[in-house]
């Protein structure tokens, strides 16, 4: 296990997290911001917004790409609140912890905590959000993964049942205002969610539900990025109407977010949401069925 201090991008106070089969990138020059995730030399799982690579100090929020820590329910002040400032880096043994100073919108302290497997792709990411106010507040934490271009995100429903055995509902399917369920990168079946990410279409689309075993994944050329989230309690506590997961797309990028409960937070008091990352080679998809999905992707999931 690799943790070493570089020049990313431009970002000179950036850190490589590497296990000799994958690395991870996290700069403190803003954020905090983990900027990369990959195989060692090969591609990236994430987008990264060239144009907005290697700067800081800009006096609105920056979407620059990448894995980031936000407070839900989504907010035009308190959700794009400037994250273009250096957070300090701790790095203890196999773990990094990169913290924001407060942020003066908020009055919350933002904090990942990375932790990767000694071998293999496992990643371990915990979210943290900290309440440096004066006032309680109530807020969920809420992470969210930018994927590369030209992708395909995918995420699992509940287990199904047949009715009249299983009469009670087992999840929401949460639209929003923009969302058109007849724009072909949508397909959903009786298991699956799936969104493709589409260059040449710039028209936002969005969707959420909720798992207790929350995960979403992303095919990117014959490579599968995964994230799982044990979800807590049921869809009563979640925001957005109960949503663990949501997943956007427009022509920049695709991502998939996982959420924790909404919580209400005393001055001085935090909250975390861990998520837990593997990567997957030689994974082929062509029929994009319910069959082939259980077959390729829903062992990977674990």
């Amino acid at each position: 296990m690799v943790i070493e201090k570089i020049n990313y991008a431009g970002w000179p106070n950036s850190y490589r997290i590497a296990n000799g089969e994958v690395e991870a990138v996290i700069t403190s020059d803003v954020g905090p911001r983990i900027m990369r995730y990959g195989f060692v030399g090969g591609q990236n799982f994430f987008k990264e917004f060239a144009g907005q690579l290697g700067t800081s100090g800009e006096p609105v929020w920056m979407p620059r790409g990448g894995h980031r820590v936000w407070i839900a329910p989504e907010d035009r002040v308190k959700s794009y609140a400037p994250e273009n400032g250096p957070v300090a880096v701790e790095v203890h043994g196999d773990v990094l912890i990169a913290t924001q100073p407060v942020e003066p919108l908020t009055g919350i302290e933002k904090q990942l905590t990375v932790k990767m497997a000694a071998a293999g792709t496992g990643v371990e990411v915990i979210h943290r959000l900290r309440n440096a106010g004066a006032e309680p507040c109530r807020l969920a934490v809420w992470a969210l993964t930018m994927l590369a271009n030209s992708g395909v995100g995918i995420h699992g429903f509940p287990p199904r049942g047949t009715h009249p055995e299983v009469l009670a509902p087992t999840n929401p399917l949460v639209m929003w205002a923009f969302t058109d369920v007849a724009d072909p990168r949508w397909r959903l079946s009786k298991k699956y969610l799936a969104l493709r990410q589409d260059p040449d279409n710039p028209v936002p689309q969005k969707l959420g539900s909720f798992h207790p075993r929350t995960w979403g994944a992303y095919l990117l050329n014959g490579e599968l990025f995964v994230k799982r989230v044990a979800a807590e309690g049921d869809p009563t506590q979640y925001p957005d109407y109960g949503c663990s997961f949501e997943t956007f797309t427009n022509a920049d990028f695709l991502e998939l977010e996982t959420l924790g409960p909404l919580t209400d937070l005393p001055p001085g008091e935090g909250v975390s949401h861990v998520e837990r990352w593997s990567a997957h080679r030689n994974v082929e998809l062509t029929r994009w069925d319910d069959a082939e999905l259980d077959e390729v992707v829903l062992p990977l999931v674990g």
